[in-house]
């Protein structure tokens, strides 16, 4: 597949394809509610409240319903593990969760219950209240998160000149049929949040200002909304992607890392910041250069294509920014 291909099919993905449905969303929010939230920026993975001490991290992550019918027990999992993901991307630390969750019947919430339970205990994240629906006809499930920052990563500064970092945890297998790369369920809970302790000490060290969790959009479509926010661009050179060896190009870049974050970096903390990752083994590399352009274009060796122009196409905003 080449890069003009590849293009093609990952706008038709249904991780791009949710992402791009949140311009939609800001924009009648913003409608109906013009003065909500004023000093809290949308596009980050966490509402960042200043609080006089820090930073209070607020986010909620909803399950796909079919998801939360066909893998009752993973999805409870997840439900916490990427709303924990969203807070270490921030540069934070969670202090607690709650669900909401319908489901018909109790047996099917128990696999959903189970599998949040396993999840809090891996992160050691308590789950401290939610609503629950037994009776309902559909399988739903959303779960929010609380946590603190001391300082933050943010969707909005990367800076031309930065280095795109990619850090992904690679031992893992994917779920079927799902995009979702595992690599967290029989994992030693001590070495998974030990390996995410690296995102608040690159927010506090100063050696990272910018980051986030690559989700259901991928590696590429996470670093859309990073570049977007920050009102950049970028050249990302598609052989730089750390991946799992015999693994489809276009389905590692739609998938769901259950470890993966997307950073932008000062050229000159990039050596030591990979080698934090690489130490605790983790990968990590460099997958391109940000600029000034709002545009970012692919290569793979002498073929290129333009992904997205955000002085056209909206990806996550309400609108095109000129």
């Amino acid at each position: 597949m080449n890069v003009a291909d590849l293009i093609a099919a990952l706008k038709e993905t249904r991780g791009f394809r949710h992402k791009t449905d949140i311009a939609g969303v800001m924009s009648s929010l913003a409608r109906h509610a013009p003065a909500s939230a004023e000093n809290v920026a949308n596009g980050d993975d966490c509402a960042a409240i200043p609080d006089g001490d820090g930073y209070l991290l607020f986010a909620i992550e909803g399950m796909v319903s079919d998801f939360v019918r066909d893998m009752p027990w993973f999805a409870g999992y997840s439900s916490v593990m990427v709303n924990v993901s969203d807070i270490y991307a921030m540069g934070g630390r969670p202090v607690a969760v709650v669900d909401a969750l319908w489901s018909d019947g109790l047996q099917r919430a128990e696999e959903v219950l189970a599998g949040m339970a396993a999840a809090s205990s891996a992160y050691d994240v308590p789950i401290v209240g939610g609503h629950s629906n037994t009776r309902s006809d559909q399988a739903q499930l959303a779960v929010s998160i609380i946590g603190r920052a001391k300082k933050l990563l943010s969707s909005f500064d990367a800076r031309p000149g930065d280095r795109l970092m990619m850090a992904v945890d690679l031992r893992g297998r994917f779920e079927n049929p799902y995009p979702f790369w595992n690599a967290s369920v029989g994992a030693p809970a001590e070495r998974l949040r030990a390996d995410l302790e690296l995102l608040p000490m690159l927010a506090e060290t100063g050696l990272c200002t910018a980051a986030k969790d690559i989700s259901m959009a991928g590696a590429l479509g996470t670093a859309l909304m990073l570049l977007e926010c920050s009102r950049a661009g970028a050249n990302i050179d598609l052989s730089r992607l750390p991946s799992p060896p015999d693994v489809d190009r276009l389905r590692w870049l739609t998938a769901f890392p259950s470890f993966g974050f997307v950073m932008s970096v000062r050229e000159e903390n990039v050596e030591q910041v990979r080698q934090l990752f690489l130490e605790r083994g983790l990968a990590c590399d460099v997958i391109g250069t940000v600029d000034g352009s709002r545009k970012v274009s692919l290569q793979d060796g002498d073929n290129h294509g333009e992904l997205w122009n955000f002085g056209i196409d909206a990806f996550i905003t309400s609108g095109s920014v000129t």
